[in-house]
């Protein structure tokens, strides 16, 4: 039996998992990842990731080979509902609507200018290798695939686990000062006795993984076709290309059907399934994998619980109607790193990872509620139009008669079920749930100010410097250099400080702030004749102080508090912000709060 000693063990070498360990070497934390499995995912799995996850991965340095591997919004950007992929039927092969998704067509210009990246389209079985890869490169030695977790304790001031070498059956002890269950729910959360909240069968789906040449049918540029098959409703499904390349060539699919027996989900069956849906009953195609799962919408009661921090499908799981889960657990991963880090190195008290569940939590349990909204109003959708699954079959045949109707009448049926379809824009075009999130508690200061607008299906993002809520992207240059806002915080992941060209005062604060509290600060002024500019205009539109205020930002770039304008005491008031961002012990010297609020209220925010 061997013994390692190490500040941090992460179980689970998913995708969460994957980005924990590369997040937490850029803060310089040593640590150890076990995975169960021999290597990262088989299947596809997720497959969209959204600007916020793209920005985090930039940040860190992870955004080369994603890019270069996935598809941009062009290739994914609509939702399209077909009755089959192709057939030699009146009704087969016909296009029932099509929506504008995920940042794509109507769409790219205002996506463009909210982020430095635009979504990406690339599938967990492709991206888990690169986290992988750069992970290793960052740890060497230190990412243990074919290790299966056995047993761990929380002593009070570490953890110690048992590791074992699936292979060989070696045993090895590891002391670490913090664990991170990443592990998809399967063992740590159990150990523990975290309930997992909310509904444990939301819907049965089989899903089929698959190989096939369907160039002369498929229609670019999408990044889900819902088929709502005129014949025959069980065969309703939904069709996702996978890559490696994206288009018309695409080699590999993913097609989820209603639930089947376990009993017919032999090759020959599930291969049939296929091409009853597809409409192409001669189709050639290798089938991979197939799975009968349950949908879940569930959320940890705790995500943390002494030593121990849960993230990603551990804590929260759900619809992928959104594609939100992954995204999700890529965020919680960004959250804990620096807040760890902060902790291992003192510079924060324990109290700090506190405010992982305050901020994590309420935000993917909305996400977890929102998912499912979206999941059960589209076949909601589809039984109002008259398609649905549940609709009896002769106003099916009825309406799908009409919907393909040359005449008036077939173009008021096709008009009101365009305007039905157009409301799954809450799901595929909910920009302001994914980038519009805020902690409305934790490790930030809030100054009063209410949240931005919000339209009831969330597909505007209003950006804002409001405490809480993520830093807006504009560009900016210094020396000719071209620059997000979001770089100031760099890849070895400080914090920043951002003012105006009459913001002086506060550059002198954050210099000696950042030598008491022994943390990182950037400075930037961005201004007319300050150190950077601003390119276009984007930061004047967006930051919402006058020229000499200020925003802290936390390593993670999500604003930690602001100053609409000067503050009688620089240096005070700067230094009682830090000191109450990074200790959150009770009893904290309420001067701290008072300090920081005081000078919020003196400064009511304004676009200036």
């Amino acid at each position: 039996m061997g013994a390692i000693e190490v500040p941090v063990l992460i179980v689970g070498g998913g995708g969460c998992g994957l980005a924990a360990s590369n997040f937490l070497s850029d803060h310089g934390v040593d640590h150890l990842l076990v995975e169960r499995h021999a290597g990262t995912s088989m299947i596809p799995k997720a497959h969209y990731l959204n600007q916020r996850t793209m920005e985090i991965l930039r940040q860190h340095g992870l955004e080369g080979p994603v890019i270069e591997q996935g598809a941009p919004p062009e290739l994914f950007g609509k939702l399209r509902w077909l009755t089959t992929l192709a057939g030699d039927g009146e009704q087969d092969g016909q296009l029932i609507h099509e929506l504008d998704a995920f940042g794509g067509g109507s769409l790219r210009e205002t996506y463009a200018a909210t982020a430095p990246l635009l979504p990406i389209k690339l599938p967990q079985v492709r991206l888990e290798p690169i986290l992988r890869g750069f992970a290793e490169q960052r740890n060497p030695g230190r990412i243990l695939f074919g290790h299966n977790l056995t047993s761990f304790s929380d002593e009070g001031d570490h953890v110690v686990a048992e590791v074992r070498d699936v292979e060989t059956g070696e045993t090895t002890t590891v002391t670490a000062q913090y664990l991170i269950g990443a592990d998809g729910g399967r063992t740590v959360g159990a150990a523990l006795g975290v309930q997992m909240q909310g509904l444990s069968a939301l819907l049965h789906v089989t899903t089929a993984y698959f190989s096939a040449d369907l160039s002369a049918w498929w229609r670019e540029g999408t990044l889900l076709t819902h088929f709502v098959n005129p014949y025959n409703p069980d065969l309703s499904s939904n069709l996702i290309e996978m890559g490696p390349t994206w288009g018309k060539n695409c080699e590999e699919w993913v097609l989820h059907l209603p639930p089947s027996d376990p009993s017919e989900l032999d090759e020959e069956t599930v291969v049939g399934r296929i091409r009853d849906a597809l409409g192409l009953p001669d189709l050639e195609l290798t089938l991979h994998h197939v799975t009968n799962w349950t949908v879940e919408a569930l959320v940890a009661e705790h995500y943390r619980v002494g030593r121990v921090l849960l993230a990603g499908d551990a804590a929260h799981r759900q619809t992928p109607t959104v594609g939100l889960g992954l995204n999700s657990g890529i965020q919680d991963a960004h959250n804990i790193a620096w807040k760890l880090a902060a902790v291992l190195t003192g510079r924060a008290h324990d109290s700090l990872l506190d405010t992982y569940e305050a901020e994590r939590r309420p935000v993917c349990k909305f996400n977890v509620d929102w998912a499912v909204s979206a999941a059960a109003h589209h076949p909601n959708i589809l039984d109002g139009i008259g398609i649905g699954h549940h609709t009896p079959q002769q106003r099916r045949e009825r309406t799908f008669a009409a919907l393909f109707d040359p005449s008036p009448l077939g173009a008021v049926v096709r008009a009101r079920a365009a305007a039905m379809l157009d409301t799954h824009r809450a799901a595929a075009q909910a920009h302001d749930v994914e980038m519009g999130f805020a902690y409305e508690a934790g490790a930030v200061i809030p100054d009063g100010s209410p949240p931005p607008p919000r339209t009831p299906m969330r597909d505007v993002y209003h950006p804002t410097t409001r405490p809480g809520h993520r830093l807006p992207h504009a560009w900016i240059e210094r020396d000719g250099r071209r620059l997000s806002t979001h770089d100031l915080t760099g890849a070895t992941t400080g914090f920043a400080l951002i003012t105006g060209e009459g913001g002086k005062p506060w550059v002198e604060a954050a210099t000696k702030v950042a030598e008491k509290y022994s943390i990182q600060i950037t400075v930037a002024q961005i201004g007319q004749g300050a150190q950077f500019t601003d390119a276009d205009g984007g930061w004047a539109a967006v930051r919402e102080i006058t020229a000499e205020g200020a925003i802290l930002v936390r390593p993670d770039n999500h604003v930690a508090w602001r100053s609409a304008s000067a503050g009688e005491n620089p240096t005070g008031i700067l230094g009682n912000v830090v000191s109450r961002i990074l200790d959150h012990t009770p009893g904290l010297d309420q001067g701290v709060r008072v300090g920081a609020e005081q000078l919020s209220s003196k400064s009511p925010v304004g676009k200036n």
